[in-house]
C-alpha cells in the first residue's frame, strides 16, 4: 500500500475519532441527566413527574426506533441549519449526537434502576435530599454499569460513523466507500475494516478495565 493511501487512512481515522469523541461527549452530557431523570421520575420516586416521564420516554423511544441511516436523511434540513452543510465531518456530528442522546439515556436509566432500592431508602431515612441521593448513592453505585454503558455507546458510534460515510459524512466509512467500493480497491476496504476493529477493541478493553476498577464489589479487601 502506497504512502498516499496510508496518509488517507490516517486522515480518515482522525476524522472518525473526532466525530465519535464530540458526539459521545455531547451525547453523554445530555443523555446522562435525561437517563437519571427517567429513572427517578415515576410515581413515588425521587422526582415524581409522571407526565414528563411519559412524554420524554415516548420521545426517546421514537428516536431510538428510527434506523440511523433514515435519521441522517430525515434531519438534513436541521443539520444544514446547525452546520451550514449536510456533508462532511462537522455535519455528521449532528445526527450522531441526536442518535446518541436517547441511546445513552436508556442505558443510564437501566444502570440507575439496577441500584439496590434499599440503599435509597436508607439514605432517605437519614434525611438525605433527592439530589444528595442521586450524587452520593445512585451515581456512585451505578458507576461501573454507567462506564460500560458509555463504552457501548462509543462502540456503537464507531459503527454509526462508518455508516454516515454512505452520505458523505467523511471518516473511515467514506474512505472505504470511495476507494474500497467505487474504485475497486479491496486492500483499502480491508484496511478500513482492520482499523475499525482495532478501534472497537481498544475502546472495549479500556471500558472494561475502567469498569472493573470502579466496581467496589470486585476489589479485594
Amino acid at each position: 500500500m502506497s504512502a498516499n493511501l496510508l496518509w488517507l487512512i490516517a486522515a480518515a481515522t482522525r476524522d472518525t475519532l473526532f466525530m465519535v469523541a464530540v458526539s459521545a461527549l455531547i451525547g453523554v452530557a445530555l443523555g446522562g441527566p435525561l437517563g437519571i431523570f427517567l429513572a427517578t421520575s415515576r410515581k413515588g420516586e425521587l422526582f415524581p413527574a409522571e407526565a414528563a416521564n411519559r412524554i420524554l420516554g415516548m420521545t426517546v423511544n421514537a428516536v431510538r426506533s428510527t434506523p440511523f441511516i433514515i435519521l441522517v436523511v430525515a434531519i438534513i434540513p436541521f443539520t444544514r441549519l446547525v452546520t451550514g452543510t449536510s456533508i462532511g465531518t462537522a455535519a455528521a456530528i449532528v445526527p450522531l449526537t441526536i442518535a446518541t442522546i436517547p441511546f445513552v439515556a436508556r442505558l443510564v436509566e437501566s444502570s440507575i434502576r439496577e441500584v439496590d432500592p434499599g440503599l435509597v431508602e436508607a439514605a432517605r431515612a437519614m434525611g438525605a435530599s433527592p439530589l444528595q441521593i442521586v450524587f452520593k448513592v445512585l451515581i456512585p453505585e451505578a458507576k461501573p454499569s454507567i462506564i460500560l454503558a458509555i463504552t457501548l455507546t462509543v462502540v456503537s458510534l464507531i459503527g454509526y460513523s462508518a455508516m454516515v460515510g454512505a452520505v458523505g459524512g467523511g471518516g473511515l466509512g467514506d474512505l472505504g466507500i470511495r476507494y474500497g467500493y467505487q474504485r475497486f480497491m479491496p486492500e483499502m476496504m480491508l484496511a478500513v475494516v482492520v482499523v475499525l476493529i482495532a478501534l472497537v477493541q481498544v475502546v472495549q478493553s479500556t471500558g472494561d478495565l475502567l469498569s472493573r476498577r470502579a466496581d467496589k464489589r470486585g476489589r479485594k479487601n
